[in-house]
């Protein structure tokens, strides 16, 4: 299994960054697409998810009404289009699976599966 972030990169702050996630070896119906991000000095935090199935979609407080998280079926990729940035986003961006449950995970030990971060840098 393999997730693959990329997207990342150096942005002025109220700029937009579109993160994506590729997922490849094997069938994500059944899971949950998550983001986290991790700050210098800082534990990793949740920013949102999205059902495989169902598109559903959940939000930590800090990333409501900035940040939309959607899917592609076709492409098996997940994206994070972060809008009206601010430096205190700035971070190392994760995607993650989880096997998809009633409640969202949102917690690190909770996922399945980890990609590599890729870093996001707004700067004020």
């Amino acid at each position: 299994v393999q997730l693959q972030a990329s997207g990342g990169g150096l942005v002025q702050a109220g700029g937009s960054l579109k993160l994506s996630c590729a997922a490849s070896g094997r069938t994500f119906s059944s899971y949950t697409m998550n983001w986290f991000r991790q700050a210098p000095g800082k534990e990793r935090e949740f920013v949102g998810a999205i059902r495989w199935s169902g598109g559903s979609t959940y939000y930590a407080d800090s990333a409501k009404g900035r940040f939309t998280i959607s899917r592609d079926n076709a492409k098996n990729t997940v994206y994070l289009q972060m809008n009206n940035l601010k430096p205190e986003d700035t971070a190392v961006y994760y995607c993650a699976a989880a096997t998809a449950r009633d409640n969202i995970v949102v917690v690190p030990v909770g996922m399945d599966y980890w990609g590599k971060g890729t870093p996001v840098t707004v700067s004020s």
